[in-house]
């Protein structure tokens, strides 16, 4: 246990340094993605690893690759293009959760579910922002349906709702092609077992049943990539600039350093918050089509 913790603590040390070198991370968020990489490393093993590298790779380089077409809406988004140590507890953190349970429960499945579920949704929610920028439709609040500006907290664009859907999908299938599977795969008493019926072996994780969870975890991280643009569009704080006119997540300064005025939403609701309940909200979805189908 020590030694997968220390050769995870290194491996998960000399990645932070390189995302801080490419300006990825900021000091804070450095040293935060050290820790959980300890973990995931640590506790999970390169299987679990695998899924974080994914998420984690997959969205740097959009968020590279796009920096300079989201330039001018990055001063309506709560913090900029570096991930400092909230933003990346509010992506991980879930997904850390769950991993230090697959150390108290190493042979149930559970555990997995609920990382794979939390790491498909950050990811999905990651490639909508970064995608669903390039729209050349106006995105629409999820709420209402309402056009609104793009970078506005809740807005979609199906571009964006195609992105999460690819993101979410793209960890999810790392995470089903290199899961060796579990003990705790079926619930004995449930009265309804889809997977039964489909002829899924519950232990054995076939072929078939690799596409099954392929399906669901990639369903669980759109879902709750659309929780988090519903908190967006609904409860989450977005504030005001009164010299620049527009609405940002921002606080308490714009970017022009002007300080913003709260026109809506929850003041505690900030956009880490609103990323953290995207994740939970997915990993719940997953283990409740788990409970439903195993």
């Amino acid at each position: 246990m020590i030694l997968n913790l220390l050769i995870g603590f290194f491996l998960a040390l000399v990645i932070a340094l390189a995302a801080r070198n490419a300006g990825m991370l900021s000091r804070s968020g450095a040293r935060a993605a050290t820790g959980l990489g300890t973990v995931i490393f640590g506790l999970g093993g390169l299987t679990w690893a695998l899924m974080l590298l994914a998420f984690f790779v997959s969205s740097s380089v959009l968020s590279r690759l796009f920096k300079q077409r989201k330039q001018l809406l990055e001063e309506n988004y709560a913090k900029g293009s570096e991930r400092d140590a909230w933003q990346v507890l509010a992506n991980g953190g879930v997904a850390g959760l769950f991993v230090v349970a697959h150390g108290f429960y190493p042979m149930q499945a559970w555990p997995w579910i609920g990382f794979a579920a939390a790491l498909a949704a950050a990811n999905a929610d990651t490639w909508a922002t970064e995608l669903g920028a390039l729209s050349v439709y106006p995105p629409r609040l999820i709420s209402n349906g309402q056009k609104v500006e793009p970078g506005t907290s809740g807005g979609i664009t199906l571009t964006g709702v195609l992105a999460a859907l690819a993101g979410a999908g793209v960890v999810s299938l790392v995470g089903v092609i290199f899961w060796r599977g579990a003990t705790g795969l079926s619930l004995v008493g449930v009265p309804f077992n889809l997977a039964e019926l489909l002829g899924v072996s519950p232990v054995n994780f076939s072929l078939e049943h690799r596409v099954l969870w392929l399906v669901i975890l990639t369903l669980a991280g759109l879902a709750g990539s659309l929780v988090d643009s519903l908190l967006g569009a609904t409860f989450q704080a977005v504030y005001r600039c009164p010299v620049c006119a527009k609405e940002t997540e921002r606080y308490p300064k714009h970017g022009c350093g002007t300080p913003t005025v709260r026109v809506r939403g929850l003041p505690w609701l900030n956009n880490d918050l609103v990323n953290l309940a995207c994740t939970l909200s997915a990993a719940l979805a997953a283990l409740g089509m788990w409970l439903i189908v195993y």
